[in-house]
């Protein structure tokens, strides 16, 4: 374990030891303390133990892979943000590992200025909201950004942090249609080229927990999403 944790603890499994160092050297730079395992059963071993405040996980490790850690974290009920690092640009370990529960991605090679921005930019989200936000409601949806937490028809959904960010922006202003652009910005704070396919599988995923009332989140075709009753 390296770096004093002043903004929390990060987690990083990767078995490539030149990617973990380069990793924890940036993040230890911006404050972070940093964790580094290098395969997945002490890696998900290390999340139980340590609670980190996030988690970045590569794809393909030994023993278990980093979509089955996240698998079984949120499994466990723990919904810690996850960034997935993968070697292999092809949407079905994308799609895959964000089905799974995570909140972002990361492809080799990479920067690691990106990278520590993207973990950043989940916890601030976070951060601000519980700072700042009012509580959020249409029809049976309730969002409570200073809890962190939200019921539909009072039953609690257990949401990634990145998909209560996206709920919490559609139902900021609801009836207004936001393109992928839009809310791939706002939500992830980054731009386009990343890929506006993200927004899709939250959406998808957002909508599957909302069950009966998936109706609440539209899709515009040809434009984007809205949040309307």
């Amino acid at each position: 374990m390296t770096g004093a944790p002043g903004k929390g603890l990060v987690l990083v499994v990767e078995d490539e030891r030149p990617i973990a160092d380069l990793v924890r050297l940036y993040l230890s730079w911006e404050g972070f303390g940093v964790h580094v395992e290098r395969d997945g059963t002490a890696g998900l071993a290390a999340a139980r133990r340590l609670r980190p405040v996030a988690c970045i996980l590569d794809i393909a490790l030994p023993g278990l892979d980093g979509t089955e850690i996240c698998r079984r974290l949120r499994d466990d009920g723990d919904w810690t943000p996850v960034i997935f690092l993968t070697a292999r640009d092809d949407e079905v370990d994308r799609i895959l590992g964000l089905e799974l529960g995570g909140d972002d991605y990361v492809t080799k090679p990479f920067s690691p200025r990106e990278l520590v921005t993207r973990v950043k930019a989940l916890l601030r989200r976070a951060t601000v909201a519980g700072q700042t936000d009012r509580v959020r409601s249409l029809g049976p949806l309730i969002l409570d950004p200073g809890r962190r937490s939200a019921t539909v028809d009072g039953a609690p959904l257990s949401l990634t942090a990145t998909e209560f960010d996206l709920l919490a922006h559609l139902l900021g202003r609801p009836g207004r249609v936001f393109t992928r652009e839009e809310l791939l910005a706002a939500v992830w704070g980054y731009a386009s080229h990343a890929g506006t396919r993200t927004v899709d599988v939250h959406v998808a995923q957002v909508r599957a927990k909302l069950g009966p009332s998936a109706g609440l989140i539209r899709t515009v075709r040809g434009v984007g999403y809205t949040a309307d009753a």
